[in-house]
């Protein structure tokens, strides 16, 4: 009973453990969770500590697995969590699991290159593809009288829309010698489709309007193989006289960041371009799908376990920490910790030692002696699944000292009836014991669920709680009449209105009067007279009357405190 209303008796212990058992030993002690370990190299650094290598290993793995969890997110993969707790891996373990780890990452990143590059091909042919099929437009589209792709003048190829492109490519000597036409160069590519106009006055202007744009939108977006993410673009084609010309307008799409492609000038040499651009298309559909088939095997295999491996190496990572804790003797094979235990507890510490002995292997069994300390003992309370959310409650405002009483026993009744004397709600509460109800009932399921979201680890962590808040609530509802803010009446008022008409037409405000036949002589049989719902001071008046009564029970509650103090004190 002492354990309950105060914190545990701990006492300081030092522990003798055989270098070959100490990692099982402490693995033991780690699943009962009941001691605390002392630091006894605080002028160490920790890089400079005995097993700081397994930690980094411990870090790389879970590096590794953090990859693989992200890639199993990625493609949309269940990870299955079937809320076992599994059994931190043996020393020698560590190797294998390393070794698995290893090689699903290195699959995975080698599935993962060949991928984009595949992807990055099938881009560049799909580019290729649009870029044959709109240029064959355009070239069809000279041929039959706008301009000629080959030898034209620039005044057969000018829109005549647009007054800066009318310039001409042959230059005056070009007119003077009767506007014969010369051979022109074009380069063909593709560009994204925000660049456009940026582009197209840039080539404008570097090139003195001696050059011709031609440029259509590819309607479907593409797939950037980078990041997965889709984007459109534009075909262009641009024509020019001269290698200097040439010159500068493959910087300017270098610089824009334009892919370039060739594109045969003959009709039927891009008509066999194209035919093969198509089949290696299908072909690269087929590998990508085969690719995605292997990506997606080797995730789902992995998410089966990958939850259990995440607890395996977070609990080796955990051993390693403590035994970094540890100091060693001068024979360098044996471990000595010193470390809090609850008294209550010994045995069973002693119980999970030799356990942890036994599985090492070890002949030497472990050495736990009792040692006389001058210090603070840390504060332990013991709680369970319904004490817990309360004594966290508690800890928030501060946790006691050691060996001082635990207000946490009584808060399990002052906290939730404080909240309903001022909440007091039927309908409203019945809502919060619903809700917490759900959460009681469902709390294995929920639990395994192992959710990230904060605010709902704060919510199932106090459905204890909040089903207290919600009954009491409930009740002192009932007794204040009040269910979604309005009365109930159950039993019937015993009050009457007993003025005629003349009377409330005449009067601004009426009271009914108990001494008169307006009150039956008898008080309603529990809570509030539901008549209290017509009057127009019924909010002031319950508001009043539920801060009233939470400040004399708010003070008998502090008066409560101030005797545990008197308590803790004597």
């Amino acid at each position: 009973m002492g354990n309950l209303f105060r914190s545990e008796e701990m006492t300081l212990c030092q522990l003798f453990l055989q270098s070959e058992a100490a990692y099982a030993c402490v693995s033991e002690l780690g699943e009962l969770g009941l001691v605390q370990f002392r630091d006894l190299n605080p002028d160490v650094n920790a890089f400079q500590r005995k097993f700081v290598n397994e930690v980094r290993r411990c870090d790389e793995m879970e590096r590794k697995l953090r990859y693989l969890e992200k890639e199993i997110k990625k493609d949309g993969i269940p990870m299955l969590d079937t809320g076992e707790n599994p059994e931190a891996p043996q020393p020698r373990e560590m190797i294998d699991l390393e070794a698995t780890f290893e090689k699903l990452e290195n699959e995975l990143r080698e599935v993962n290159q060949n991928a984009e590059a595949l992807k990055r091909n099938f881009l560049e042919l799909t580019e290729l593809k649009h870029i044959l099929r709109k240029t064959q437009v355009f070239f069809d589209e000279a041929e039959h009288g706008y301009c000629y792709p080959t030898y034209c003048s620039s005044s057969q190829m000018a829109d005549p829309s647009r007054e800066e492109e009318q310039v001409t490519l042959l230059g005056e000597e070009g007119l003077r010698a009767g506007g014969q036409a010369l051979k022109l160069g074009f380069v063909a590519g593709v560009i994204l489709r925000e660049r456009i106009p940026a582009f197209e006055r840039m080539l404008w202007r570097a090139c003195r309007g001696n050059v011709f744009l031609r440029q259509a939108e590819i309607e479907s977006p593409l797939e950037d193989p980078s990041n997965g993410d889709n984007v459109f673009k534009s075909v262009f084609i641009i024509f020019f006289q001269g290698d200097q010309l040439k010159t500068r307008v493959k910087k300017i799409c270098e610089g824009f960041r334009a892919t370039l492609y060739p594109c045969p000038e003959a009709p039927a040499d891009r008509r066999e371009m194209a035919m093969g651009v198509m089949t290696r298309l299908e072909d690269l559909n087929t590998v990508l799908g085969q690719t995605q088939d292997h990506r997606h095997r080797v995730l789902v295999a992995a998410a089966k376990n990958i939850k259990n491996w995440f607890v395996k190496v977070r609990k080796i990572k955990a051993i390693y920490h403590t035994l970094n804790l540890f100091n060693l003797d001068v024979t360098q094979k044996c471990l000595i910790a010193e470390c809090w235990v609850p008294v209550l507890d010994l045995e069973t510490i002693q119980l999970a030692l030799r356990r942890g002995t036994e599985r090492s292997g070890s002949s030497v069994p472990p050495i736990l002696n009792r040692m006389e300390s001058f210090e603070d003992p840390p504060t332990y309370n013991r709680t369970n699944k319904f004490t817990y959310g309360f004594q966290v409650l508690i800890d928030a405002y501060g946790v006691a000292t050691y060996r001082e009483v635990n207000p946490a026993p009584y808060t399990v009744i002052t906290f939730p009836f404080l909240f309903a004397v001022m909440f007091g709600d039927l309908g409203h509460g019945l809502i919060m014991t619903a809700f917490a109800a759900w959460m009681v009932l469902r709390e294995k399921p929920l639990a395994a669920k192992k959710s990230d979201s904060e605010i709902w680890n704060i919510f199932f962590g106090g459905r204890y709680v909040i089903l207290l808040m919600g009954l009491y609530s409930m009740y002192t509802g009932f007794i204040y009449n009040d269910v979604f803010s309005k009365s109930l009446n159950i039993f019937g008022s015993y009050w009457s209105v007993n003025y005629n008409m003349s009377t409330i037409t005449s009067n601004k405000d009426l009271q009914l009067n108990p001494s008169t036949k307006d009150y039956y002589q008898h008080p309603y049989p529990i809570g509030v007279d539901p008549v209290w719902q017509v009057a127009d001071n019924k909010i002031i008046f319950l508001n009043a009357y539920k801060m009233k009564i939470s400040i004399i029970i708010g003070v008998f509650q502090m008066l409560f405190g101030v005797c545990l103090s008197l308590w803790n004190f004597m």
